[in-house]
């Protein structure tokens, strides 16, 4: 029996059934390649899910987190703030242009921020409602369901869900939902179900992740904050999986030129320790009381080490610039596979954070998850992980480290294709 084996069925007696995960146990990994219990060698186009955009164990990341570990390791900065947590603040704060004065809180998951964003904007606007977006994923707690436009896994069995939360569409031009169309929906919302003048926030995932890498026209993002603008609304940005250098940009809404109220962060912050943070305008992010925002664990040191260390890299080694390289090598062979195969229905992304979309006889009304599934299985066999996302569970995305060597991310490419077509062929011969 294999050590994977085993430790898998050790899995199944002592781990809760709910949280799902790959039968791959890592014994350790270097930048875009990990190495099970068994020895066996994989090219890893996940990066954890955009967590390490910097690659696994980054010497330079991993050295700040052992200088800062010899040092200590937990205060809790309500007790004993440090210097390293205050500047990363001051860091992030010119990095997200919001075009006015900006505060920064930090914390330790995505959804943490998240909720942490929608505190402050009701804080701010003294209103309960927010509306998110249909495809939308905004995390796994109570409100983070709440917010997330995807009923499975997320939400179901998991009610009643906080209230005062609406889902108007999101726009996607490979299924026929226009901007306009989308806006209408959100005029609808706006008409008959909550008044603007008691909506605090729109959140909003500039790049949709779960949802399937769906991109937010410019217009739809504009439209929204004049929206905003007129009645008062916070505009959030949700940049967790989008953010850090991902899409080609350090924000993927900078793509659009539209500047939010709040941002959110988190993933690629810290290569691989948990931290997040909330960004935003002063005045907002000044709103709450003192003490009603904040969190044991949230800005620890040794996260807030790597977190500098990130943004080092992420500068010195012009990552952004890095994104549209391997964002372009990826969509070069996707689009080429998809002349061959009209199963990839759509090939999409900004910078290095890419999906392709599966439908049967090239129809997109006719999700294939069948096939994704297989696609993933075969390329993991083969030595690639990859990973798959969408509401009709049928794209698959890659999120490869935007440190990857040029070598391995043509042999993750090559497997890739090989991966697709071996798919196509067995589901064709059934």
């Amino acid at each position: 029996m294999s050590h994977n084996t085993a430790i898998e069925a050790r899995r199944r007696s002592a781990v809760s059934r709910g949280v799902a995960g790959k039968s791959i146990y890592v014994d350790h990994a270097k930048n875009a390649e990990l190495w099970d219990v068994d020895g066996t060698r994989f090219i890893d186009f996940t990066a954890g899910i955009a967590v390490t955009n910097t690659g696994h164990c980054h010497p330079k990341v991993m050295a700040a987190v052992a200088k800062q570990a010899a040092l200590f390791t937990h205060t809790c900065f309500h007790v004993g703030p440090s210097e390293g947590y205050v500047q990363l603040c001051e860091r992030l704060n010119d990095i997200v242009d919001t075009g006015a004065p900006n505060k920064s809180l930090c914390l330790t998951t995505g959804v943490e921020a998240v909720e942490n964003a929608i505190k402050i904007a009701r804080s701010a606007t003294g209103r309960p409602g927010v509306i998110a977006f249909g495809g939308a994923f905004h995390g796994r707690t109570a409100l983070g369901m709440a917010l997330t436009g995807k009923a499975k896994p997320y939400k179901t069995s998991f009610g009643p869900l906080p209230g005062d939360i609406y889902h108007a569409p999101f726009p996607n031009e490979y299924l026929g939902i226009s901007v306009d169309e989308a806006l209408r929906g959100l005029d609808l919302i706006l008409t008959s179900d909550i008044a603007p003048d008691d909506v605090a926030a729109f959140i909003v995932e500039p790049v949709q992740g779960e949802g399937g890498f769906v991109i937010a026209p410019p217009a739809f993002l504009k439209a929204l904050r004049a929206i905003a603008d007129k009645h008062g609304i916070v505009l959030i940005m949700d940049e967790v999986q989008g953010g850090m250098a991902r899409t080609g940009r350090m924000l993927s809404g900078e793509h659009s030129g539209v500047k939010p109220d709040l941002v959110t962060l988190a993933k690629g912050l810290g290569g691989g320790l948990p931290i997040s943070a909330v960004v935003g305008r002063a005045e907002l992010v000044d709103a709450p009381h003192a003490g009603g925002l904040g969190g044991t664990y949230a800005g620890n040191p040794l996260a807030v080490a790597a977190a500098h260390a990130v943004l080092d890299v992420l500068k010195e080694d012009d990552l952004c610039a890095r994104a549209d390289v391997i964002g372009t090598r990826l969509k070069e062979a996707l689009i080429k596979m998809a002349g061959d195969h009209r199963e990839i229905g759509d090939v999409r992304g900004l910078g290095a954070m890419v999906a392709f979309e599966l439908v049967k006889d090239g129809d997109p009304s006719r999700a294939a998850p069948e096939l994704c599934n297989a696609i993933v299985a075969e390329a993991q066999k083969r030595g690639l992980i990859l990973l798959s996302c969408g509401t009709r569970y049928n794209v698959v995305r890659l999120l490869p480290a935007l440190t990857i060597e040029d070598g391995t991310l043509d042999e993750g490419i090559s497997i890739m294709c090989a991966s697709i077509t071996a798919a196509l062929d067995a589901h064709k011969s059934e």
